[in-house]
């Protein structure tokens, strides 16, 4: 059960002092570098102890840092292979289970949600939990006709110990995106802390899985549970088996890699033209292959409304980008307010700030790999990089967030996966604007 923050808490006042070690100990490091000391040695230690002064608070946070942690993961293969390991390991800790709920907690969550006769919807349910996170844990049941359902059930207090997590890491946010160099750190907090609400309410996932399931109901490609039954904190849904997606990262074929690949890609961008929703929670716990070679997709908390789906701006961005028409694409950004007003960028920082999105559209088929994404995410912790201060000058729009976050997500889970995904096909026949003439 997550750690409820109480005001003027020994808790609070430790949350307070260690991001100023954190970034006590990145200025430290860089004026070592000022001072002409060995820069691989001073980066390696800069980037240990950072990881470890960074993920103690984390570790404080519990759900919200939970949350966060998913968020940062999915970018993991784009960190330095002489930098990765303390924040690999920290990454998969927050991830980690959380402690699982008590039986006689569960029931009186059932009997507050379901109604006191909740059993009688039931022929078996499982008091052990098959899997916890951030705000919940899921049970395997047997629903009253016979359906195996999954039976997520929100944590006691979980929702005020996810909205004072989030508000106490957004105070934190240029300490983060210091030490994840070229991570847009704050903007996604501030994603997070909007879409709070929404996650924390099962009805609203409830409505937005029905959609999605109503959408892709016998589809060849992908596969989405039917919610069986939902109320704020309980939501019940059909069970699905499959190869979570984790598992094809650590040990997957190269057919099953370049399969799940091509359909994580597709899956992001047919949903908003589709079922008029983005998918907004990339990471590979939503993610399972199913044994007849469908995707399949579960957690709908987190998405996005997309009646009119992806923004056509962006399919131009991306198509001018890889066009090299340099002098539309900084008008394009400018205008649209990707730019941040009084400052300079070139038309080739832009290029390169989109280069993981540009670059998978140069081929037919293009190979993501950890080496190809640690070049183009520009994460080679240098604080005085060219990369990070055009970063600093560009403007994330606050409609585009999501969006953005989202397909680097992807981007970055198809380099952990070293996949070949016909990106080019996939943007042609769904990506709107990246075809338009002008």
């Amino acid at each position: 059960m997550p750690d409820i923050p109480r005001r003027g808490s020994a808790r609070t006042a430790k949350l307070a002092r260690i991001p100023i070690g954190i970034a006590g100990r990145a200025a430290v490091g860089f004026g070592k570098k000022l001072a002409g000391g060995n820069r691989d040695e001073i980066d390696s230690d800069l980037a240990a102890k950072a990881a470890e002064q960074l993920f103690s608070v984390l570790g404080e946070l519990k759900g919200g840092a939970m949350k966060f942690g998913q968020a940062l993961s999915v970018m993991e293969a784009a960190v330095p292979e002489e930098f990765a390991e303390p924040y690999r390991e920290a990454l998969t800790k927050l991830q980690a289970d959380a402690p699982p709920l008590s039986a006689s907690k569960v029931h009186r969550v059932l009997d507050n949600q379901l109604g006191t006769a909740w059993r009688s919807r039931f022929t078996s349910f499982d008091d052990a939990p098959v899997a916890s996170a951030s705000i919940g844990q899921v049970h395997r049941a047997v629903w009253s006709d016979g359906r195996d359902v999954a039976v997520k059930v929100q944590y006691p207090g979980a929702d005020d110990a996810l909205r004072a997590d989030l508000k106490t890491m957004s105070r934190f946010a240029n300490t983060f995106s210091a030490i994840f160099t070229g991570a847009d750190v704050k903007p996604v907090l501030e994603e997070l802390i909007a879409r709070t609400e929404d996650e924390l309410d099962y009805r609203i996932e409830a409505a937005n899985q029905r959609v999605f399931a109503a959408e892709f109901d016998k589809d060849p490609r992908f596969s989405i549970p039917r919610v069986v039954a939902s109320a704020p904190k309980v939501l019940v849904t059909e069970w699905m088996t499959g190869t979570p997606l984790a598992s094809i990262i650590s040990g997957g074929t190269v057919e099953q890699r370049n399969a799940a690949g091509e359909l994580l890609v597709r899956f992001a961008f047919t949903a908003p033209a589709r079922a008029g929703l983005l998918h907004a929670d990339p990471h590979p716990g939503n993610f399972m292959m199913m044994a007849d070679g469908r995707l399949g997709v579960i957690d709908f908390g987190a998405t996005a409304p997309m009646p009119d789906g992806l923004p056509p701006v962006l399919g131009r961005m991306v198509r001018l980008a890889r066009d090299e028409r340099f002098d539309e694409l900084v008008e394009l950004c400018t205008h649209s307010g990707f730019v941040i007003p009084g400052r300079t960028v070139t038309a080739q920082e832009i290029s390169d700030y989109l280069r993981p999105f540009t670059d998978p559209i140069r081929t037919e088929s293009f190979h993501f790999t950890r080496s190809w994404l640690q070049k183009a995410a520009g994460t080679a912790a240098e604080f005085d990089s060219a990369q990070f201060r055009t970063v600093r000058a560009l403007n994330m729009p606050a409609e585009h967030v999501m969006i953005f976050r989202v397909l680097g997500g992807l981007v970055g889970i198809c380099a952990q996966l070293d996949a070949y995904a016909p990106y080019m096909s996939i943007l042609t026949e769904w990506m709107p604007g990246f075809t338009d003439e002008d």
